[in-house]
């Protein structure tokens, strides 16, 4: 429904919790935002370990990016242009980096440590797929080989 109030529950991180678990992917998400063509995105996003993002810039001038960690442990990797790690955060509640904006341009990627891992997202839109200029030529797509080994590089910089 258009103009149905939407409120975020304890129980609604859980349930898409629940269906990252269950995605072939181990992610899910939960738009707020109309559709594709919305001029502003936001969203859920259920991250569980073992899930392979490729690291991405956006180069759009309004596409930075905002997330804030509901729940769980995200490790976001910062990269240089050339695929050297040059910065990595932990967003959780319990050491107090709550939230992060990514400027337009950055090359990151972001790894689930722990299950039932949810943050808000929120970006300009319309949504654009990536164009061969932001993703990263430096690691391998999504299912593609090598991506086990390149989660695996990108989740050593975060020691238990």
């Amino acid at each position: 429904m258009k103009n149905q109030l939407k409120i975020i529950y304890p129980q609604t991180l859980m349930e898409l919790s629940d269906l990252a678990k269950a995605s072939p992917r181990l992610r899910k998400n939960l738009n707020f935002h109309a559709d594709d063509a919305a001029q502003c995105h936001r969203l859920l996003n259920a991250l569980e370990p073992g899930t392979y993002l490729q690291p991405h810039r956006h180069l759009n001038p309004n596409k930075d990016e905002t997330m804030i960690v509901l729940s769980g442990r995200f490790g976001v990797l910062i990269f240089d242009d050339a695929g050297k790690v040059v910065d990595t955060v932990i967003l959780a509640q319990e050491n107090g980096n709550l939230a992060l904006t990514l400027p337009v341009g950055m090359f990151h990627s972001t790894v689930a440590l722990t299950t039932g891992s949810v943050f808000f997202e929120s970006k300009a839109g319309p949504y654009a797929p990536l164009s061969d200029d932001e993703k990263a030529s430096w690691a391998p797509a999504e299912g593609e080989p090598g991506c086990a080994a390149y989660l695996a590089k990108m989740l050593s910089c975060f020691p238990a």
